[in-house]
Order: C-alpha cells, then sequence, then structure tokens
C-alpha cells in the first residue's frame, strides 16, 4: 500500500480512498493519523507575534490595524 505525505498508509486510487474515508466517517474503522494540535512553526509564530505587539507603540498597531482595514474593505 502507498504511503501518504505523512508516511501513513492509504490506498492508491480514489475509491478505495473514499470507501476508507466513508469507514472512518461511521466509525467502522480507526483512523490511524496522529493529529498534532500545533506544530512547532506554529508556536514558535505565536511568540513572535506577541513579542512583536509588546514592543509595538499603540499608534503603530493603531496605523497597522488601519492600514489593514483599508486593503481589506477596498478604502484607498
Amino acid at each position: 500500500m502507498p504511503k501518504g505525505p505523512k508516511g501513513e498508509k492509504r490506498p492508491a486510487d480514489a475509491i478505495g480512498r473514499a470507501v476508507q474515508i466513508a469507514k472512518i466517517a461511521t466509525g467502522e474503522i480507526e483512523d490511524e493519523r496522529d493529529e498534532k494540535l500545533s506544530s512547532a512553526a506554529a508556536e514558535l509564530g505565536r511568540k513572535g507575534g506577541k513579542a512583536r505587539a509588546e514592543n509595538m507603540t499603540p499608534e503603530r498597531r493603531a496605523e497597522i490595524a488601519r492600514k489593514a482595514a483599508e486593503k481589506r474593505w477596498g478604502k484607498d
């Protein structure tokens, strides 16, 4: 059986994969993947974002938020 990108065993064809997903959804078989709640990169990203926000002045944070809102809502 081929291995997926994370090393898990999975069917090679689309129909076999669909049957496996249906069996997992109905509880007929157990999903063999390990679900990682957060990767190390995501955890470090959260740390970095928090540290960046702490070092910024309130005026700079407001400026960044204003610029993001303008981009989001299309206001020039």
